[in-house]
């Protein structure tokens, strides 16, 4: 697989890709390139070989639009033109939108480009992800295709889909000071470029507060059936992703991939959506149709890195609310049962009274009963010795202070009350 790493360096000759700092959407723009020539090599073999049953020959014609697309990728300016003379449109595009002037502007191709805009090519027609010639031509560094490009009408403050204006995707010094000195020959402001950076976002987000009031749905998919949570996850739209987030949209929703809102920020590198999302909860191992998750298809090595970071704080959140929960339920059991052992101390407390009164009525009944019989006794001693009865018999003292009985039920209660504790 080709080297998609945005730091990749490439050569500048005809038909390769600009130099040192080229962003990965040129890249991807060679890789199309390369593949198509591929394509229309093999469909030519085809035709060539033929097969050995036939007993005629077959002819594939390609449409004219193709042609030119494939004449240009080969820098073939007599075919374009030729083909431009015939009425054939210069815009014709790709699978991925790329027209014949994209193409020139990463070749670094001056001729082909003059001939496509002097049949008509439209100077800011934008491919797939909304890049301009001029962003092709600024993030390659070539300074002369720059500067025709603006001549012929260019529009300095294009964005992209990734809100980059060709400017912001510039690493040539000198490409880069003549589009600012054009800019500013404009009244170019940085509020300017604030808002015009900033206006899909706003649009996109009136229109879904529009939608909120009248209580419509806000994840109504499109036909690809991304949600307008995927559109603002893939583009970055902080804003948009804040208002729908509180809205309780779906973070889990899936499109006819079965990409998720997760898998478009990680795959486009907005770490900061990425981190909304996850912290609102969204499954950040969801696998797409191609079982993928947002780590496997991000190309950034950052941000797979807090990718991971954001899968541990996740999986710490869930751990401490799980934690909580237990220690909810712990404390309303353990304030069960400190009312019980409560319970138990005042009926420990008022038992221990009855029991009491009820050992000091036994006392007085015994001493009574004994009193008398000792009496009697010691008058019978007396006549026979001539003594005291209770001082020849040794009764002791029955008095509380001195003796404590412990009676079997003071002593259940007692085991009962230990037993609970």
């Amino acid at each position: 697989m080709e080297n998609l790493s945005p730091n990749a360096s490439c050569s500048t000759g005809p038909g390769e890709l600009c130099g040192p700092g080229t962003l990965r959407r040129a890249q991807q723009l060679k890789i199309a390139k390369q593949k198509e020539k591929e394509w229309l090599k093999a469909q030519r073999s085809r035709d060539r070989m033929g097969t050995q049953t036939s007993s005629y020959k077959r002819h594939i014609t390609f449409e004219d639009s193709v042609v030119l697309l494939e004449a240009a990728a080969r820098n073939d300016i007599a075919e374009v033109a030729k083909l431009l003379q015939k009425g054939v449109t210069p815009d014709a595009t790709n699978m991925d939108g790329l027209t014949a002037l994209h193409q020139c502007c990463i070749d670094d191709n001056a001729e082909m480009l003059n001939l496509l805009l002097d049949y008509g090519a439209n100077v800011n027609a934008q491919d797939s992800e909304r890049w301009t010639p001029l962003h092709a031509a600024a993030t390659c560094g070539h300074l002369n295709l720059v500067k025709i490009l603006i001549a012929r009408g260019a529009n300095l403050l294009a964005v992209n889909a990734d809100g980059n204006m060709p400017y912001d995707i510039c690493d040539d010094e000198e490409a880069l000071d003549y589009i600012e000195a054009e800019m500013s020959k404009r009244g170019v402001t940085q509020e300017l470029i604030d808002e015009t950076r900033a206006a899909t976002e706003t649009q996109m987000l009136h229109d879904l507060q529009d939608i909120a009031l009248q209580g419509g749905d806000l994840e109504i998919p499109d036909p690809q059936g991304a949600t307008p949570l995927h559109i603002a996850s893939a583009n970055g739209y902080t804003r948009v992703v804040e208002f729908l987030l509180e809205h309780h949209t779906s973070t889990d929703a899936v499109d006819n991939d079965l990409w998720t809102p997760v898998h478009a920020a990680a795959c486009w590198g907005h770490l900061e959506v990425l981190e909304m999302l996850a912290q609102s909860g969204a499954d950040l191992n969801a696998k797409n149709k191609n079982d993928e998750t947002p780590s496997d298809i991000c190309e950034d090595p950052e941000i797979r890195e807090r990718i991971e970071q954001l899968k541990t704080e996740q999986e710490s959140k869930r751990l401490a609310e799980a934690q909580r929960k237990r220690v909810r339920r712990s404390q309303s059991n353990n304030t069960r049962a400190q009312s019980v052992r409560r319970t138990s101390l005042r009926d420990k407390g008022l038992t221990t009274k009855k029991d009491a009164v009820e050992e000091a009525r036994f006392r007085l009944q015994a001493q009574e009963l004994f009193g008398a019989t000792v009496s009697t006794a010691s008058e019978a001693y007396a006549r026979t010795h001539g003594t005291s009865g209770a001082a020849a018999v040794g009764v002791p003292n029955f008095s509380p202070r001195r003796r404590s009985l412990h009676y079997p039920p003071r002593k259940h209660l007692r085991s009962i009350a230990c037993a609970r504790n």
